[in-house]
């Protein structure tokens, strides 16, 4: 596992995605929510969820990203203060050197949507998290 401080990844996606449409939707998304203790960054990438009492792996996409907590959309069905376990990879986009792969441990907060046919939005909050070096 390589050592480093999650808070420092999110100030590098800070610098790397901060412009134009991202920053009008995190303004508004500021106002409209004042009690949020950090900033959510608008990124699509894939993850790989375990959760329930079977782990089995599901794939999902981020929806939003920060210091400490995730937005993800998932096609199965997930309840409210679950466990989570989660990998995600930032790329070198964002990290401005290697792609980084984060295993974080957390537990669902809100889950929305999940009508017939959509995907449901789940909101979490990042507990624990380790940089994992390449295989």
């Amino acid at each position: 596992m390589l050592t480093g401080d999650f808070r420092q990844v999110v100030d590098t996606l800070k610098l790397c995605f901060w412009s134009g449409s991202m920053a009008e939707t995190q303004q508004n998304q500021d106002q409209d929510n004042n009690k949020r203790a950090t900033r959510r960054f608008a990124l699509r990438l894939p993850v790989s969820v375990r959760y329930g009492e079977d782990e089995q792996e599901h794939s999902a996409q981020t929806r939003d990203v920060s210091a400490r907590g995730i937005c993800f959309y998932v096609d199965s069905a997930i309840q409210a203060g679950s466990a989570i376990d989660f990998t995600l990879t930032l790329p070198p986009e964002i990290t401005l050197t290697e792609s980084i792969r984060v295993r974080c441990k957390g537990h669902v907060v809100r889950v929305e949507g999940g009508g017939p046919g959509s995907k449901m939005a789940v909101a979490a909050v990042i507990d624990e998290y380790d940089f994992l070096a390449d295989s």
